[in-house]
């Protein structure tokens, strides 16, 4: 009993986890995950995929126009991929400042005649709500699967929120990056029937990315890694693991794909991801 008394003593770093763990389990058998809120309005409406054999057509590609992070001119698009022609996946990094080892990531997929989508896995946002990590921990924030187009989902990034951006290729095949395109479909699509609450730690954007990839590449990416928590530095961790397709060294690397000063460059071009990706 006193050993136990000298630990909560000595601790208090303990009984804060303590506590935090029974608000989490209390939170978690008292709230239910919904669909239908008021959404902010870039988040209202949920992307879906129908998939028949090697067809994908993506209902509700959001492609807004930005004046700035407040002001958009709405836009979606539906669009039919054939799998075949899949070339290339892409890790895309968006480094937070103010919070230390925060990021968004995200992935985006290439397919022949310049096609690219993206697919980011976000909270889904009330209308006052914005994103505190805290209280991902509590089922405050239902989590969403946004399929843009690049010109919103990488624009809107590197060229109004004025974050860094990092566009790195993925080292894969053709049928994985295909398998891994298809995965990510079908849970937006299960999302959009089930809902489920967004978590800091346990399902956010980066460990949906590594769950993923583990599905069609069992234990590739170790889930026990703090840069999945904090991904600020996760593609120093794909590059350790080999998943970023390049040979220079990784300072090199991130060098390389940053694409903030093409962004802004090819901000109005209609070839604005062939043209992020050129290089210096």
């Amino acid at each position: 009993m006193f050993r136990i008394l000298k630990i909560f003593l000595v601790s208090p770093i303990l009984i804060l986890v303590i506590i935090l763990l029974a608000v989490f389990s209390f939170v978690n058998l008292t709230t239910t995950p919904s669909n239908d809120r008021d959404w902010l309005t870039d988040q209202t409406i949920l992307a879906h995929a129908e998939i028949q054999k090697d067809f994908v057509t993506i209902k509700n590609i959001r492609n807004f126009t930005y004046a700035s992070t407040t002001s958009y001119t709405t836009n979606y698009y539906d669009k039919t991929f054939d799998l075949n022609k899949i070339k290339k996946v892409w890790y895309i990094v968006e480094p937070f400042s103010g919070i230390p080892g925060s990021a968004h990531t995200f992935l985006s997929f290439e397919f022949e005649d310049d096609e690219f989508v993206s697919i980011s896995v976000e909270i889904r946002k009330e209308k006052g709500e914005s994103f505190s990590p805290i209280r991902g921990l509590f089922n405050k924030y239902e989590l969403i699967y946004v399929i843009a187009d690049e010109r919103d989902a990488i624009k809107l990034r590197s060229n109004y929120r004025k974050d860094s951006v990092y566009v790195y290729p993925v080292r894969t095949s053709k049928e994985k990056a295909r398998e891994l395109f298809l995965d990510m479909l079908e849970r937006a699509n299960e999302l959009k029937e089930n809902p489920e609450f967004y978590n800091t730690i346990v399902n956010n954007c980066t460990t949906n990315i590594a769950v993923h990839v583990n599905e069609i590449a069992p234990e590739r990416i170790p889930l026990l890694n703090l840069r999945l928590v904090f991904p600020e530095n996760s593609d120093k961790l794909a590059y350790e693991l080999g998943l970023l397709d390049t040979d220079l060294t990784f300072e090199k690397a991130r060098e390389r794909y940053f694409i903030n000063d093409r962004a802004l460059m090819y901000a109005d071009d209609l070839d604005f991801s062939i043209k992020i990706r050129e290089e210096n």
